[in-house]
């Protein structure tokens, strides 16, 4: 430990700012390629708002590479389809998820609790690895006699943490995103009132998303086991209580939705409800904005918030952190390779989750097209997104974002394998 300004400091070599999806992974990708990293979590516990997600081939892939992928596929089952209804003309669109890419056996697409892969990450950490309730309050860089950047964190408690290295994965209104001075994430129109229902003598629904299209909502629910089923709602509502959105839902909004969905919303775990205003950080700011200084980065939702309709976000923050901990590793020995290490990340990251993005973005219009307006554009944009969109775009910007992020082998094995 040292001081600054009589303050006690201590030292650590990797410091990750948020302990969610991101931060977990990208701990324990550090894990596997012989780093430590020490996760400052602002809250008491691990927290898992979201209720569920979606993971995609890239995903599953990631989670290979991080060696816990074993532990998801023995409890949860492949979806096979997707089937959207548009409520207003009757007709169903089906998406086929077996084999999406190349019809390959392992590109599969399964839902899993959000708080089942918390914990299947954070129980592979050492035990001191997360500090709970350590919320950072200011960010600042100190030149080091080597001229390379050391980053101090000043938490809440009064502690200050010396970094040679700083990733910022504390979400989609992140500090260390808005320290590196990236564009604030800008608003889609739209919110996602999201929530678990359990039907203990089981729900009866096969392993297929159902999504239901109507005046411009978007509804749907995902089975993740034969008993629990993982719900949304998607449309313009401007309040925040998701208690009074179920309820405006249910009967008013959807009232005429099928039977299944009303069922499944009516039978929502209170606990797991939530309401957020969709956002999505502008795919050219992806591309060309400041994502690392030194020895700071960011990862996740920090770097790259996008809406949900292709179910990407925990995806492709999964991708993050193996390529992250890969460079970091690989540039370890160099002079000044933190700066090295991130300034390689971002490049092999920026214009992948720029389109990422740009395809949420995308898919979100069209799956919303046409709203409740009687004008012909209105009509042709239902009819675009129906006939055009579900029946040959869908299928193919999938295909576009299958992702393969690789092994991750620590440098020195690396070396020997040569």
């Amino acid at each position: 430990m040292g001081k600054t300004e009589g303050a006690m400091v201590e030292e650590e070599e990797i410091v990750i700012v948020g302990g969610g999806i991101a931060g977990l992974a990208t701990a324990l990708a550090l894990k596997r390629v012989g780093l430590s990293a020490r996760v400052l979590e602002r809250y008491p516990e691990l927290r898992a708002v979201g209720a569920a997600l979606t993971l995609s081939p890239n995903a599953w892939f990631a989670l290979r590479a991080l060696g816990v992928d074993h532990k998801l596929t023995s409890v949860y089952h492949t979806l096979t389809k997707s089937l959207v209804t548009n409520l207003e003309t009757g007709a169903t669109q089906e998406v086929d998820f077996a084999g999406i890419k190349d019809r390959r056996e392992d590109a599969v697409v399964r839902p899993v609790h959000r708080k089942f892969l918390l914990q299947a990450l954070a129980e592979e950490l050492p035990p001191d690895t997360i500090r709970f309730s350590s919320k950072l309050i200011s960010i600042k860089s100190e030149s080091l006699e080597d001229s390379s950047k050391a980053t101090l964190l000043h938490l809440e408690d009064g502690t200050i943490i010396k970094a040679k290295v700083v990733i910022g994965c504390d979400g989609v209104h992140s500090a260390v995103a808005q320290w590196l001075g990236l564009s604030e994430p800008m608003k889609a129109g739209r919110s996602a009132v999201r929530g678990l229902s359990v039907f203990p003598e089981g729900h009866g629904f096969k392993m297929q998303v159902r999504q239901f299209l109507s005046g411009g909502i978007r509804a749907g629910f995902i089975p993740l086991n034969s008993t629990d089923l993982y719900w949304f709602v998607i449309e313009k509502s401007s309040s925040g209580n998701p208690e009074l959105i179920l309820k405006e839902i249910t009967t008013n909004l959807a009232k005429d939705f099928p039977s299944d969905f009303l069922a499944v919303a009516k039978n929502t775990d209170m606990s797991t409800l939530t309401w957020a205003p969709l956002v999505f950080r502008a795919p050219w700011s992806i591309a060309l904005g400041q994502a690392h200084s030194a020895n700071v980065t960011v990862a996740g939702d920090a770097m790259h918030p996008m809406t949900p309709e292709i179910g990407q976000g925990g995806c492709s923050a999964l991708e993050d952190a193996v390529i992250l901990a890969r460079c970091l590793s690989h540039a370890r020995g160099v002079q000044h390779w933190p700066e090295k290490a991130l300034q390689e990340y971002v490049e092999q990251r920026r214009w992948r989750l720029a389109w990422i993005v740009a395809c949420a973005w995308f898919f979100g219009k069209m799956q919303h097209s046409g709203g409740t307006g009687k004008e012909w554009w209105s009509g042709a944009a239902r009819w675009f997104r129906d006939r055009v969109f579900y029946g040959f775009i869908f299928s193919r910007i999938v295909d576009s974002l299958y992702f393969d992020c690789g092994d991750l082998i620590p440098a020195k094995s690396k070396a020997l394998l040569r």
